[in-house]
């Protein structure tokens, strides 16, 4: 019996038709492993995942090998997206046992969780030095039938590998030079012919340019803007981005940005626009700005749920054809824009020949030339509204906590920057219907919802940390309390649940949920900021909004466990190093009493990523006591300027501070 169709992933729904038994991972199916004494099959992908799909198709469908699997295994199918605890686990033991990961993964446990065997895709049939599934499967059953103790000695060896422990790290206080030096080490790195930082496939690694640009807005440093104007320009104007529509896919298979791997997640989107933002408020280069803005339109547009809530991802697949949805012929491009089709040809790189797999991926060939006179713009329209006549890649319709909360941190900072109030308002029907609909009445938080499954799922450490970030953010746009006291609510519950009291920062899962066969803390920043960097700048920003300072110790305790090392490994540890950087540098207050919309105004014009803004509706703290009415109060290291009600004078003060 297959037990996937009542579940809140879309993912998990894809494979409740399958022949194979399906569990998902609860304490009934490794009950049921414990009583059949069979092994556990433990499958484990996500929606937008390529090769997920295709091992679906050749081995899961199959109702042969589904025989096999349901006769000699309890097969549990678990979402990456909604479980990551379990992810990190056993994506540990596939990288101790394989020495690479992936998706998707697939482990062989004992019934107590205990993994023994493990790899990621196998085909259904021996393929290029691989075994096929099948064997794979025969394998492991007759090792489990016959030399159960070697498979014991083997888990009990693995299982010193699984699961992060930040524990065994070599704690310290970083260094005051501790941004300068991860900026010296990111400029190393860096590809300075194509940007990125390593070689194919490349990654956006939004937050290592984030560091640069926070090193830029210090020193002005003519390499550090070089450096992150090709990687920006790079990005843009490669097929990762998607020229008609906005937005980024997941990442590129060659080193020039021109394939992408097609799958659109929503935190990618999220962090680059973000990238782009800030570095438009740094230089005020129109074609960034015209870059996060389409970027935001997209999510806002192709991912925005019923109630407010941002799916996770769009599919790379469409007709079971990867990026079969974005790609152009020359034919095409002549039929649709007529007299302008030579211009857009030209624009956009379309061949005869093409770039992948005889068609095209929209480009720009001169990199860094973003801004479309009015002929390509109205081509760009009139491509679009073709493609929209085309089935869409599959949508993975699954709300996230933690993604949503990245997503509302960029929507809050733009909307104020850009002055946009549409953006603002979205940014508000976003938090509340997260609030409503994933938050618990004691500020605990769930982790997913989904329109059909709802929501039922306990949040992580991620969960919580991004929220916080997230809803201090948005109570700086909007200047209410309500969302600051949301911020409270979710810090309160993450340092009471998820606290390291030994050593230090988050453990990924709560003291209330199921124990798993590790308790992992999740440290380096990978695609997605990791919770204790998220948590980190979470809790510092909301301490000097407060003046509380249990949230600024137990930040520090997070950045003293793991601060030593980031600077060394910058592009571990992007997100961290913003919250040291807020550390070390000091914060700047900015408290604007009474009704002035320009002093507020003033302040969001500018991005000062180790400032926070009072505003509006006052709370009980330090920040508002003693203040009169209708001015500005700059505040920097404790230490405050005289107030002003001059605009001009606060920007110089600021610029001073």
């Amino acid at each position: 019996m297959n037990r996937l169709q009542n579940e809140t992933s879309p993912y998990l729904r894809q494979h409740a038709d399958n022949p194979v038994d399906w569990w998902p991972w609860n304490e009934e199916a490794l009950a049921e492993a414990k009583a059949t004494d069979k092994p556990i099959l433990l499958s484990v992908g996500y929606s937008a995942c390529h090769w997920c799909h295709v091992m679906a198709h050749e081995s899961f469908e199959n109702p042969e090998i589904a025989e096999v699997m349901n006769a000699g295994f309890i097969n549990i199918k678990v979402d990456r997206e909604e479980r990551p605890d379990i992810d990190t686990i056993y994506m540990d033991a596939v990288n101790a046992l394989t020495g690479r990961g992936g998706w998707p993964m697939t482990v062989f446990c004992f019934p107590d969780g205990r993994p023994f065997h493990a790899g990621t895709y196998w085909p259904d049939k021996p393929r290029g030095g691989m075994p096929s599934f099948p064997q794979v499967l025969e394998q492991v059953q007759l090792v489990w039938r016959d030399n159960r103790a070697d498979l014991e000695e083997h888990a009990n060896q693995l299982i010193p590998y699984v699961g992060r422990q930040a524990s065994a790290l070599s704690g310290g206080r970083p260094e005051g030079n501790a941004i300068e030096d991860a900026s010296r080490k990111l400029l190393a790195a860096h590809d300075n012919e194509w940007g990125g930082f390593g070689s194919a496939p490349k990654f956006p690694h939004s937050m290592s340019i984030d560091i640069l640009l926070r090193q830029l807005q210090k020193t002005n440093d003519p390499e550090i803007l070089q450096t992150v104007t090709t990687s920006l320009d790079a990005m843009a104007s490669g097929g990762i981005y998607d020229h008609l529509d906005g937005g980024f896919s997941r990442y590129s298979v060659d080193n020039y940005w021109l394939v992408p791997h097609f799958e659109k997640m929503l935190y990618d989107n999220a962090l680059l626009a973000r990238v782009y933002l800030h570095a438009w408020q740094i230089t005020k280069e129109q074609r960034w700005r015209n870059v996060a803005e389409e970027t935001i339109d997209y999510v806002l547009r192709r991912l925005t749920q019923p109630g407010g809530g941002f799916a996770s991802a769009e599919d790379a697949d469409s007709e079971g054809v990867e990026g079969l949805y974005y790609v152009w012929t020359v034919d095409q491009i002549n039929e649709i824009c007529g007299l302008n089709a030579p211009a857009v040809l030209d624009w956009y790189g379309v061949t005869e020949q093409g770039n992948f797999e005889g068609a095209n991926i929209l480009y720009r060939p001169v990199r860094g030339d973003l801004l479309r006179p009015p002929e390509i713009e109205q081509a760009r329209q009139d491509l679009l509204n073709v493609r929209e006549g085309r089935i869409r890649p599959g949508l993975d319709d699954k709300v996230l906590t933690e993604w949503n909360g990245l997503m509302l941190t960029t929507l809050a900072e733009a909307a104020v920057a850009f002055e946009r109030t549409d953006w603002l308002d979205a940014a508000e029907q976003n938090a509340e219907f997260l609030c409503e609909t994933l938050q618990l009445e004691d500020g605990r938080w769930l982790r997913s919802w989904q329109i059909e499954g709802g929501a039922r799922q306990l949040g992580f450490a991620a969960d919580h940390a991004a929220m916080i970030e997230a809803l201090v953010k948005l109570s700086e746009a909007t200047g209410k309390t309500k969302w600051l006291d949301a911020a409270i609510k979710t810090a309160d519950v993450l340092i009471e649940k998820f606290s390291d009291d030994d050593n230090g920062g988050f453990f990924t899962t709560g003291n209330d949920t199921p124990a798993l066969i590790s308790r992992p803390k999740e440290i380096m920043d990978n695609a997605l900021p990791s919770a204790n960097s998220l948590a980190a700048l979470g809790l510092l920003r909301l301490g000097a909004l407060t003046g509380e300072t249990k949230y600024v110790e137990a930040a520090e305790k997070t950045i003293n466990l793991l601060g030593s090392i980031a600077s060394e490994h910058p592009t571990a540890f992007g997100h961290l190093l913003g919250a040291i950087d807020f550390s070390l540098s000091g914060m700047t207050e900015v408290v604007v009493t009474g009704d002035r919309p320009d002093l507020v105004q003033a302040v969001q014009s500018m991005w000062r990523p180790n400032l926070v803004l009072a505003w509006g509706e006052q709370r009980q703290g330090p920040l508002w006591e003693g203040r009169d009415e209708n001015l500005a109060y700059v505040c920097h290291n404790f230490a405050c300027q005289a107030p002003t009600d001059s605009p001009e004078e606060l920007l110089t003060q600021l610029q001073n501070s």
